[in-house]
């Protein structure tokens, strides 16, 4: 699904794992670094640089634990380093699966 244009609030919600009310009330909190667009029905549409946007803000609040104001301090501060950081976070996560699954099956 990823590499579009522009999704629907309802994709991101599916990509980040969360429920819509949640990704609206994150769009309208970091205001100053996410810019959704508006259909003609007044839908919002996420870039992909917004939808990077959230899924840093997920990483920062459900990973991290810090807060809505730790979160948006963290990504005025040091924009580019957290992307990388969660990038490996992933990763890693990937790779634990992996392994457990490899386990399960011995």
């Amino acid at each position: 699904m990823e590499g579009k244009f522009l999704y629907k609030i309802g994709e991101v919600a599916d990509i980040l794992g969360e429920s819509v009310s949640l990704v609206r009330f994150w769009a309208n909190e970091f205001s100053a670094f996410i810019h959704p667009q508006r259909n003609a029905k007044g839908n919002r549409l996420f870039t992909s640089e917004d939808l990077q946007t959230m899924k840093t803000i997920h990483f920062l609040v459900k990973n991290q634990g810090l807060t809505l104001e730790g979160a948006a301090r963290k990504l005025k501060a040091d924009r580019k380093k957290t992307p990388s950081r969660m990038k490996v976070v992933e990763a890693l996560e990937e790779i634990r699966e992996q392994l457990l699954e490899i386990r399960s099956s011995l």
